[in-house]
């Protein structure tokens, strides 16, 4: 997906993330737009195409609803025109910086140009060693970088967000929270195109500097005639001339015009001087040289970068939030098969169920419950309920039984072995049965759920507590999203 496609998609994980009540965007409107992007994609499509498309549409109807929620969004879009109003000022200050002085005397040894060169071999110098000191750690932004994200408008200011977040008229909390995220997740994503935008602005500010400079002395050469001389209280004219030899050497190569020697040098000294235009020639020869051209290489090689990154960003889709976003688009609609262990759910525990399955695998999700397991049940059960079709597998325990290795273990190993493909397998202990029955035995109900996570973590078994009866559908929902990342991660690893 592109950048700005990516940015929407931050924007809309922020505000669903934050907003676990459902008050800003309800399960009906995430369920919508996930149908209609899939709708608008096609199954055939990439993950990122889905993401990206069903992010557009939640921006457009949120857009219309409240325009708060969005202001960061809309604030981190990056402006083409910031950039080149950067470089244009730049030239302008190239153009103007050799006026020198009302006299139109031009100092050999403290000219504005002889700086602007000096100063980009000092650059070119760290850009070449500072690879080595990084050792391999990506470079954090300078300090001039730091202050070109801020003026191009990157970085909120300290507190920018909180009077866009106070004007909203209902959900402030929601509206600030996912403000605040969506600038700290940006900011950290799109850190790297970021560092190329500015490198590729500040390069071209530099080469554009260069370009005012060499128009604005040919420009204003041409009706006033500039004065060479210099003077200095450390250095003689053998070390002048060194130094001049060092620096305006590009432009004596390019113009072909030979540096005057140490002898001339030393006639112009002030309060002598001479026309100018030959130290004007091999200053702004130099000047194309040194400045003109390498920054244009090095602009095009950042905005080469850029691009890439702006045209395919680099945005990860293996955390929770994107997993279950692409569970239903992947498979169409999911269907979820419960498998409960000598346990008969209650209708209560069912209405639960439903809730859970709809909230973690979305509306269009098939609840299945199959006929409970018992502990002198064969094989064949298992076997039976495995080739039937694929999808998540839900193994149903109940919080009442006190868990055994010798009863849980084994069942628990053939749920691995015969859902191990095309099945996502997670353990889900239900508590209503148990909080009907003791509804007051706290540090009892703490050590039966210590016990089943133990028995579970040695089979390696995602788990998932819950009150069925009454169950805690945002808490429920993250921990199934969890379950399920390890679970994959896992996979990833072992393959």
């Amino acid at each position: 997906m592109d950048e700005h496609s990516a940015l929407d998609v931050i924007a809309v994980r922020a505000i669903e993330t934050q907003d676990r009540a459902r008050a800003v965007w309800s399960d009906a409107e995430r369920r919508w737009a996930s149908r209609a992007a899939a709708e608008v994609v096609g199954e055939k499509a990439a993950a990122d195409a889905f993401v990206a498309q069903r992010a557009a549409l939640v921006v457009e109807r949120l857009d219309e609803r409240n325009r708060a929620l969005l202001a960061a969004a809309r604030g981190m879009h990056w402006q083409a025109w910031q950039g080149w109003l950067f470089v244009f000022v730049a030239f302008v200050l190239g153009f103007m910086i050799d006026r020198m002085a009302s006299s139109n005397r031009v100092d050999l040894l403290a000219p504005p140009v002889l700086a602007l060169l000096v100063w980009n071999l000092a650059v070119y110098l760290a850009l070449l060693i500072s690879p080595f000191f990084r050792a391999g750690k990506p470079a954090a932004p300078g300090l001039l970088r730091k202050l070109a994200l801020r003026l191009l408008g990157l970085v909120p200011w300290r507190g920018a967000l909180r009077p866009v977040a106070q004007s909203a008229d209902a959900n402030v909390d929601v509206t600030f929270a996912s403000n605040a995220m969506i600038v700290k997740a940006w900011l950290a994503l799109s850190m790297p195109l970021h560092a190329a935008r500015i490198g590729r602005i500040l390069h071209a500010a530099a080469a554009a500097l260069a370009l005012g400079v060499i128009i604005g002395l040919y420009a204003r050469g041409l009706a006033l005639e500039f004065r060479a001389t210099w003077e200095s209280t450390f250095l003689d004219a053998q070390a002048v001339h060194a130094l001049l030899a060092v620096i305006l050497a590009p432009g004596a190569w390019l113009t072909g015009i030979a540096l005057p020697d140490a002898a001339h040098v030393q006639s112009i000294q002030a309060p002598a001087s001479e026309n100018a235009a030959v130290w004007l020639h091999l200053l702004a020869a130099s000047v194309l040289l040194i400045v003109l051209l390498p920054r244009i290489a090095l602009a095009s090689r950042a905005g080469y970068r850029e691009w890439q990154l702006a045209r395919q960003f680099p945005l990860a889709l293996d955390e929770p939030y994107f997993q279950h976003l692409l569970r239903g688009f992947r498979g169409g609609p999911v269907r979820v098969r419960v498998v409960p262990f000598s346990y008969t759910i209650p209708e209560a525990a069912q209405t639960g169920l439903e809730s859970i399955v709809a909230r973690a695998f979305g509306g269009s999700a098939a609840l299945v419950i199959e006929p409970p397991l018992h502990w002198d049940d064969d094989a064949g059960a298992l076997q039976r309920i495995a080739a039937s079709g694929q999808g998540p597998i839900i193994a149903l325990f109940n919080l009442t039984a006190t868990p055994e290795e010798e009863v849980h273990g084994p069942l628990v190993e053939a749920f691995k072995t015969y859902f191990h493909a095309g099945h996502a397998l997670i353990a889900v202990v239900d508590a209503s049965g148990f909080l009907a029955r003791w509804p007051d035995e706290k540090s009892r109900q703490a050590q039966r759920r210590k016990a089943w996570d133990e028995l579970l973590a040695v089979h390696r078994l995602p788990v998932v507590h819950a009150n069925l009866a009454a169950p805690d559908l945002p808490e429920i929902d993250a921990t199934i999203d969890a379950a399920f990342a390890s679970q994959q991660k896992e996979t990833t690893v072992n393959s």
